[in-house]
């Protein structure tokens, strides 16, 4: 008995998701793709928010920025859930061999005492600033419209978290858990912080998701952490032999690096959207830039006291030099 075998080519009746065709077409699309494109609510809600009369529950009119597709503020890390978590994780593998390294050779405890002391003192209190971050960009999310725009604000609400869980792992590291009660009453009390709380708890209250994301995502942590985690952790504390708070917080300035590509191509498309767009994001970067510059510029003094001005003339204009390239008017 003989078979014949014989190859056949099934073409599929369709590449992608209906939702999806409707933006790209009907071709293969990414996963990336697939997660975000026509994922956004839009119609058919049965009630209407009674605590925000005029508004839809999803809204595209709770921000000034307008968007002809708002689909159109793409990451370009496509980050999605999976691979958002992926990236994550090795990441948490990472931060988890460098603190073995410093912990099994006791490399903090090695710190002189002063330098450890003043560590605490500076970058303690930046657990609640980084938890405004989570809960600003929550609101981002819950305010904002499009899944492109949405989604990622949601993933860095929860990187934001995951700075200030790190930044309290380091206090309980360097020093017995006093050290964060102390920096939550500096954050309180200290007339140094003072001005960074008034910024951090204004932008609480700021209801235009597009502002409220300039506000936080690229004038404040834009000047803030390029200051303290490359200025003083990398450069100013490694010359005093503090390497090991540079390896115990070797995530937040890696994470900021990464997330900036994402702030920065939102901004960049909404601007060249027209001529309104770069208009009002032109107005507010130069708003919320000044506020956050003369609210870091104590806790700068207190880190890097004399060579304080300098970094903080460093940061601003390589902030100023995103905002240009993103298509601001500075």
């Amino acid at each position: 008995m003989n078979i014949e075998l014989q190859a056949r080519e099934i073409q599929p009746l369709r590449q992608t998701f209906a939702r999806v065709a409707t933006h790209t077409g009907d071709k293969p699309a990414s996963r990336y793709l697939e997660a975000m494109l026509g994922a956004q609510p839009s119609e058919h809600f049965h009630y209407k928010p009674t605590w925000e009369e005029g508004f839809e529950l999803f809204d595209k009119r709770r921000t000034a920025i307008v968007m002809n597709d708002w689909y159109a503020l793409r990451d370009p890390r496509q980050f999605y859930y999976a691979t958002w978590t992926m990236a994550r994780a090795r990441q948490q593998d990472a931060m988890e061999a460098n603190y073995q390294f410093v912990e099994s050779r006791q490399l903090a405890q090695k710190m002189p005492d002063a330098l450890r002391a003043q560590v605490c003192t500076v970058l303690m209190p930046l657990r609640h600033v980084a938890f405004g971050g989570n809960m600003n960009n929550c609101q981002v999310c819950s305010r904002g419209y499009g899944t492109a725009f949405t989604a990622p604000a949601m993933f860095h609400a929860m990187d934001q978290l995951g700075v200030a869980q790190y930044l309290t792992r380091l206090g309980l590291t360097l020093e017995e858990p006093g050290a964060l009660d102390a920096g939550k009453n500096d954050w309180l009390q200290s007339k140094a912080w003072q001005p960074l709380r008034q910024y951090v708890e204004d932008s609480l209250v700021v209801l235009d998701p597009v502002e409220l994301f300039m506000a936080q995502n690229f004038a404040l942590d834009g000047l803030l952490y390029p200051l303290l985690f490359t200025q003083y952790v990398d450069d100013h504390l490694a010359l005093k032999g503090g390497t090991a708070v540079a390896m115990l917080t070797n995530f937040i300035p890696e994470w900021h690096t990464e997330s900036a590509r994402w702030i920065d191509a939102v901004i960049k498309v909404a601007a060249a959207e027209s001529e309104h767009n770069r208009k009002l994001l032109t107005d507010w970067y130069g708003r919320y830039v000044e506020r956050a510059f003369t609210a870091i510029a104590p806790i700068a003094a207190l880190a890097l006291a004399d060579d304080a001005d300098r970094a903080m003339n460093d940061v601003r204009a390589a902030l100023d030099a995103r905002a240009r390239k993103a298509g601001l008017d500075i």
